[in-house]
Protein backbone atom coordinates (compact mmCIF):
# COMPACT_ATOMS: atom_id res chain seq x y z
CA UNK A 1 0.00 0.00 0.00
CA UNK A 2 1.66 3.37 -0.80
CA UNK A 3 0.88 6.26 1.64
CA UNK A 4 2.30 9.14 -0.14
CA UNK A 5 0.01 11.67 -1.00
CA UNK A 6 0.24 13.55 -4.33
CA UNK A 7 -1.29 16.92 -5.84
CA UNK A 8 -5.19 16.62 -6.32
CA UNK A 9 -4.36 18.17 -9.87
CA UNK A 10 -1.67 15.35 -10.80
CA UNK A 11 -4.64 12.82 -9.23
CA UNK A 12 -7.19 14.49 -11.67
CA UNK A 13 -4.73 14.54 -15.15
CA UNK A 14 -3.32 10.62 -14.42
CA UNK A 15 -7.55 9.46 -13.15
CA UNK A 16 -8.22 11.10 -16.84
CA UNK A 17 -5.63 9.96 -18.50
CA UNK A 18 -6.78 5.87 -17.33
CA UNK A 19 -10.02 7.14 -18.06
CA UNK A 20 -9.41 7.79 -21.95
CA UNK A 21 -7.03 5.17 -22.14
CA UNK A 22 -9.71 2.49 -21.02
CA UNK A 23 -13.42 3.62 -22.02
CA UNK A 24 -12.57 6.28 -24.98
CA UNK A 25 -13.31 9.70 -25.47
CA UNK A 26 -17.01 10.04 -25.67
CA UNK A 27 -17.48 7.50 -22.15
CA UNK A 28 -15.01 10.11 -20.77
CA UNK A 29 -16.98 12.91 -21.63
CA UNK A 30 -20.29 10.82 -20.65
CA UNK A 31 -18.95 9.63 -17.31
CA UNK A 32 -17.73 13.37 -16.34
CA UNK A 33 -20.84 14.92 -17.00
CA UNK A 34 -22.76 13.37 -14.31
CA UNK A 35 -20.57 15.50 -11.97
CA UNK A 36 -21.30 18.60 -13.33
CA UNK A 37 -23.42 21.26 -11.13
CA UNK A 38 -27.35 22.15 -11.95
CA UNK A 39 -28.91 25.28 -11.34
CA UNK A 40 -31.23 26.01 -9.10
CA UNK A 41 -31.78 25.19 -5.18
CA UNK A 42 -32.91 22.19 -5.10
CA UNK A 43 -34.16 22.32 -1.09
CA UNK A 44 -36.34 25.53 -1.91
CA UNK A 45 -37.88 24.19 -4.61
CA UNK A 46 -38.75 20.96 -2.83
CA UNK A 47 -40.47 22.75 0.00
CA UNK A 48 -42.55 25.12 -2.33
CA UNK A 49 -43.63 21.29 -3.63
CA UNK A 50 -44.27 19.21 -0.52
CA UNK A 51 -44.91 21.40 2.19
CA UNK A 52 -48.41 21.88 1.78
CA UNK A 53 -48.89 17.94 1.57
CA UNK A 54 -50.16 16.08 4.59
CA UNK A 55 -49.15 12.60 4.82
CA UNK A 56 -52.77 11.34 3.66
CA UNK A 57 -52.04 12.98 0.92
CA UNK A 58 -48.50 10.79 0.13
CA UNK A 59 -50.67 7.95 1.07
CA UNK A 60 -53.59 8.44 -1.86
CA UNK A 61 -50.76 9.35 -4.18
CA UNK A 62 -48.90 6.24 -3.57
CA UNK A 63 -52.33 4.26 -3.45
CA UNK A 64 -53.62 5.93 -6.36
CA UNK A 65 -49.97 5.02 -8.24
CA UNK A 66 -50.03 1.82 -7.24
CA UNK A 67 -53.91 0.72 -9.07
Amino acid sequence: MNLNTHPTTEINQKATQILFQQMGVVDTFRFFNQFTLGSGDYTKERHQWLDDLSLQDIVAEIKTRRN
